[in-house]
């Protein structure tokens, strides 16, 4: 079957009221919705998925494509180890890239070096392995070690790419004799089970008639339920990010992470050291507190850079894009490369952010159930959550990937 068939073709106008079109549909064909999808399909189940655009177009494809495993911590961590091993499952079987290379985090002083010490410590031998600066600096591709006092290794973190892995799976679940995806779809509707029946989910190309539906429409929560995006205290969170051509002889297999990225991840800032940590980049670097950076980046295969990011918070996401922002971002990491950067593309992420919890799992009415994961931690989350949703509908659902 092809993922890409024209949309006139890709949905009856409407089902009989005596059948249902699947078990599941899936709202949503961002990497969430794809984690529900595909997830259900190896347990067994017919499903659906619809998305209003033609392709993914959303936060999906717009992060560094980083699974930050090892950074995260309590249930957070749990949800993440269950991702990562859906991961690698689903890699083989949709054939998309997935590297197990973790990820490297540069200490520059002895502060962040020693909340580095503090997490190795506080995990299983092997996962946090401390480097020493010549050993960092040739993991991460650096020309020397001037200027860091050593670093991490991450062991558990995963990377793929997010231009192309939506897409893969999105086919992966098309061509699968029990799924279909079915873009240009919009959902419109939605009528709950009663007694055991079907749900409706009415879209812009007729009505779909399933056992369940999972909405994961990431921070547009808003616009379907807008008082549970109240409840849950929804807000879109805006990154600048860019691309940059691939550096002359760079070849980073790892995820590069910074300071900044240990005053964001949980585990990080659970350490000991951590407020120091925050006071010191507060002292030297205040402008990157001040844009909320997470200075980081990822190589894609082809060898371009993925490289950001800032954080802003509002209900609706301001389009324009600050050069000055920007021009920080890029300066910071040619810092922490060694290297001179050329950006061939800017863009705009925006992803669902809360300070009431991570994600979001709410059955809104019987045989519906919103998913959305309010962080910065989707491509983290994703296959994690997933599983965990679908086995509150079923405890022996989702098999063993």
């Amino acid at each position: 079957m092809n993922a890409q068939m024209p949309p006139e073709a890709i949905l009856p106008a409407s089902a009989p009221e005596s059948r249902l079109d699947a078990d599941l549909v899936v709202v949503g064909a961002g990497i969430v919705g794809l984690a529900h999808a595909s997830l259900a399909l190896v347990s067994g189940l017919r499903v659906i998925v619809i998305d209003r655009d033609y392709e993914a177009v959303g936060a999906s494809v717009r992060n560094f494509g980083h699974a930050c495993i090892t950074a995260q911590s309590g249930e957070l961590y749990d949800i993440a180890q269950a991702s990562r091993r859906h991961w690698l499952a689903m890699a083989a079987r949709a054939n998309f890239w997935a590297s197990e290379a973790g990820a490297v985090v540069i200490a520059r002083t002895t502060t962040e070096l020693t909340v580095l010490e503090e997490l190795s410590a506080s995990r299983e031998p092997g996962q946090v392995v401390l480097l020493d600066a010549d050993e960092t600096a040739r993991r991460t591709g650096r020309p020397n070690a001037a200027g860091i006092r050593g670093g991490a290794w991450l062991r558990d973190d995963l990377r793929v790419d997010p231009r192309t892995t939506v897409a893969k799976l999105a086919e992966w679940a098309h061509a699968h004799e029990d799924g279909s995806v079915r873009w240009n779809t919009a959902a419109i509707g939605f009528e709950a089970s009663h007694d055991g029946g079907a749900v409706t989910v009415r879209t812009s190309r007729g009505i779909l008639r399933a056992l369940r539906a999972i909405i994961c429409v990431g921070h547009d929560v808003d616009y379907l339920w807008p008082a549970l995006a109240a409840e849950h205290q929804i807000r879109r969170c805006s990154l600048q990010m860019a691309l940059t051509a691939a550096p002359e002889g760079l070849d980073l297999a790892p995820a590069v992470l910074t300071a900044t990225s240990m005053l964001r991840y949980p585990a990080f800032r659970d350490m000991p050291s951590a407020a120091r940590l925050h006071d010191e980049v507060l002292a030297t670097r205040p402008e990157l507190l001040d844009i909320a950076a997470n200075v980081m980046c990822t190589q894609r295969p082809d060898g371009t850079l993925i490289v950001g990011d800032s954080h802003a918070y509002s209900p609706t996401a301001i389009p324009f894009l600050d050069e000055d922002t920007s021009k920080l971002l890029l300066d910071e990491q040619s810092v922490i490369l060694g290297r001179d950067l050329k950006v061939i593309q800017r863009w705009q992420g925006i992803y669902a952010s809360s300070d009431v919890g991570s994600y979001l799992v709410r059955e809104v009415e019987p045989g519906l159930t919103v998913v959305s994961v309010t962080s910065g931690v989707g491509m983290t989350l994703s296959f994690g959550l997933a599983e965990r949703t679908l086995a509150e509908f079923e405890p022996a659902l989702v098999r063993e990937a």
